[in-house]
């Protein structure tokens, strides 16, 4: 269920955009990047017929049709769509509440139960050393490829810290998890702790 509220003011403001796009049957598509992250950033997107996605969730609103990407619906929970029209021209605004906060359970994909644990219990630990780890893919053969930064990159303890520290982290919290593989280029020292 999509439980997002687009304003009349909003549904008119996106209507008129859409209207200007000359493509019968166009419509807007919401949806999430990097949800449950801090990184988490909602958005509005142009979609014309066929470029929905598997599993999106149509609404026929008064005035706009609108796709949900079905994944980021736990984090499109409480969210509001306005338009707050001013001398400028207007704003149009979003707000997602829930966006970067994890929705995890069970049943969530795998990459959300991953960043849940990076977000939740890794990084904070990390954050003492300036540095941060984050998820680049999840591959076929269950491996998490992920991506350490700031003071991490360049030091000489990641091998320990990936290994020891990440991995048996990971591996505990989500069943089915191989092991992970770290894509940072630890030759760049620029930015690390030394």
């Amino acid at each position: 269920m999509v439980n997002v509220t687009i304003t009349d003011s909003a549904q008119e403001y996106l209507a008129e955009l859409l209207s200007k796009q000359d493509c019968e049957g166009i419509a807007i598509r919401m949806f999430v990047a990097n949800p449950g992250t801090p990184q988490a950033e909602t958005c509005i997107a142009y979609c014309r017929p066929g470029e929905e996605q598997e599993g999106d969730v149509k609404l026929d609103l008064a005035m706009i049709g609108a796709y949900f990407e079905e994944r980021s619906l736990p984090f499109l929970e409480d969210a509001k769509v306005d338009y707050s029209p001013d001398r400028m021209g207007g704003q149009l605004t979003i707000r997602a509440p829930n966006s970067k906060m994890p929705q995890v359970t069970d049943d969530s994909p795998i990459e959300d139960r991953i960043n849940y644990v990076l977000f939740n219990e890794v990084n904070p630990g990390l954050a003492a050393h300036g540095g941060e780890v984050s998820l680049v893919e999840y591959t076929e053969d269950h491996f998490a490829v992920l991506k350490f930064g700031g003071g991490c990159q360049g030091c000489s303890a990641v091998d320990i810290t990936l290994k020891e520290g990440v991995e048996k982290t990971l591996i505990e919290k989500i069943p089915g998890l191989k092991g992970v593989r770290d894509t940072t280029d630890h030759s760049d020292t620029s930015n690390a702790y030394a």
